[in-house]
């Protein structure tokens, strides 16, 4: 087959009937010279409201490819792109491979573990998905938390209860973000991921692909242990040898995968006291803020907005302090959900389902911070995020607090709302979140806000609704691994967000692969297993 980039199709045309003839105008011969193409990647081209393009990358199969090839001196063949999991490990395995967390970077370590033969054991302190989407269903309406089983915490992760998007900017040498697409669509995401650009599946369709997953590494021989919690570790002379479950049972083992999120606090102090190695990590805090989906389309996409998904956007602004303002985590048509996981204290997140047909658009608003803000020590970030989140608790009662935008530069609490009504998971509550921050961050919130708006027209409407706190928008802590993959505890693999080597589904998914790998390599599969 024959790579054939920049294939141009107007919104206006039914592109999927036009696509064959594009392609064969592209390399000047008949459509009946085509024998069959794939679409490799699908962007969109909005910089020209008035002409709005997708933009195809192709690979196509034609009767002569030799003639295309000479012709066209400009293609080139379809190059392998191929993930490839390779098992090489000469050392036996004493004891089943540890998991902890299973989240994407926890369950596709397993997934790849298990299928190879190597029978995992997957330890979460959650909920299977089935019964946690019940709880955060019951915590919305009576506002009752269960500390172990939430929008942070239980099967799938954090990202679960989220946009589920897809896309990073990683560089992807081996294929892994290919691997971990393949294996989604497998188990019941749609086709579409493979060649979007900005790729998405929503948490409802999310739920559904975990589940699959779960079966399959069971299928394999594999394990998931839920309401699981690894309250201690067994370390002999400087290697793991056990994990304490529940603060009672004790599970043995020689590979641990420490696949934790980064609301796993708990966790951290226990790492700590067992002397793992960690460093502190720079991250941001902000507030989330809602929009109307329609003025979003229409700013992005001016009148030809119906004719095409919701729209997203991605902003960024250098304040005069010197600080990064940036939109993250933004979720078309989604809902702004009460993500928090301790007493007390209140973090916010977006969500969006698959088809993004909810009325308002969010996203964070975040201000880079240090430890110039918040001091040197191991978990002086993490103890900050959470100063954030007990103010953010105190000023919503309980809960999420919100506020109008001109009322936020007003410095007032705001009495009723506009035309934007919020679209939250949880109650929501007036306050004013001017409180929650040091004069620094406001000053950046405040001077990004109305910069966007010259960029997004409304963006910096009165009415915007501002909702907090963002907190969580990445780990504080990273646990130091070695090129093996490593801690300086033998056996234990830090991986993952929670252990500083991710941000978002994808890349946390490739990293549990990266851990599988390691494993591999060093490790072989149990003898009796089918392989």
């Amino acid at each position: 087959m024959i790579r054939i980039r920049e294939v141009k199709v107007s919104i206006l045309e039914d592109h999927e009937s036009v696509l064959l003839e594009k392609i064969a105008k592209k390399v000047s011969l008949p459509a009946s010279s085509i024998l069959d193409y794939k679409i490799v990647k699908k962007s969109l081209d909005a910089r020209d409201k008035n002409h709005i393009l997708w933009i195809y990358e192709v690979d196509v199969s034609f009767l002569n490819e030799k003639r295309v090839l000479k012709r066209h001196s400009d293609l080139m063949v379809t190059p392998k792109e191929e993930y490839t999991f390779s098992v090489s490990g000469q050392e036996d395995l004493v004891e089943p491979i540890v998991i902890v967390g299973s989240g994407p970077a926890g369950i596709f370590c397993a997934y790849l573990l298990a299928e190879a033969g190597y029978r995992p054991i997957v330890l979460e302190r959650g909920e299977k998905i089935e019964d946690r989407v019940k709880t955060v269903e019951e915590f919305f309406k009576t506002n009752q938390l269960n500390v172990y089983s939430n929008i942070q915490f239980g099967e799938g992760g954090a990202g679960t209860f989220s946009d589920g998007k897809l896309n990073t900017l990683v560089k992807d040498k081996e294929f892994r973000g290919k691997k971990v697409f393949e294996i989604l669509v497998e188990n019941g995401a749609p086709p579409e991921i493979m060649y979007l650009s900005k790729p998405h599946i929503g948490t409802d369709i999310l739920r559904k692909v975990m589940v699959s997953m779960r079966e399959k590494i069971l299928s394999w021989g594999g394990e998931i242990h839920y309401s699981s919690l690894v309250s201690n570790l067994v370390i002999e002379k400087g290697k793991i040898t056990g994990v304490i479950v529940n603060e009672e049972e004790r599970i043995p083992c020689s590979i641990l995968v420490l696949a934790i999120g980064h609301s796993a606090r708990d966790t951290f102090t226990m790492l700590k006291e067992k002397n793992l190695m960690m460093r502190p990590k720079n991250f941001a805090v902000g507030l989330r803020m809602e929009h109307p989906q329609k003025m979003i389309n229409e700013s992005q996409y001016g009148a030809f907005s119906k004719y095409l998904p919701p729209a997203n956007y991605k902003l960024t602004h250098q304040s005069s302090n010197g600080r990064g303002v940036y939109t993250f985590c933004m979720c078309p048509g989604g809902y702004v959900v009460n993500a928090s996981s301790e007493e007390v204290r209140l973090a916010v997140n977006g969500m969006s389902n698959y088809l993004r047909d909810g009325e308002n658009a969010n996203s964070a608003v975040v201000v880079t911070v240090s430890e110039k803000d918040y001091g040197e020590d191991l978990f002086a970030g993490m103890e900050f995020q959470r100063r954030l989140e007990e103010k953010a608790y105190q000023l919503g009662h309980g809960l999420i607090p919100v506020q109008l935008y001109g009322d936020f530069v007003q410095k007032r609490v705001s009495e009723k709302l506009g035309e934007v009504v919020p679209n939250t998971m949880g109650d929501y509550s007036f306050a004013d979140l001017n409180s929650l921050f040091s004069s620094d961050i406001l000053v950046s919130l405040k001077e990004a806000i109305p910069a966007f708006g010259k960029k997004i027209h409304g963006f910096d409407r009165e009415d915007a609704i501002l909702l907090g706190v963002e907190s969580r928008t990445s780990s504080p802590i990273q646990i130091v691994r070695n090129e093996e993959g490593l801690s300086n505890i033998l056996g234990i693999y830090p991986c993952g967000e929670g252990a500083g080597y991710a941000g978002g589904i994808t890349t946390a998914a490739m990293d549990g692969m990266r851990v599988a790998e390691w494993i591999a390599k060093k490790y072989r599969p149990f003898p009796d297993s089918k392989i």
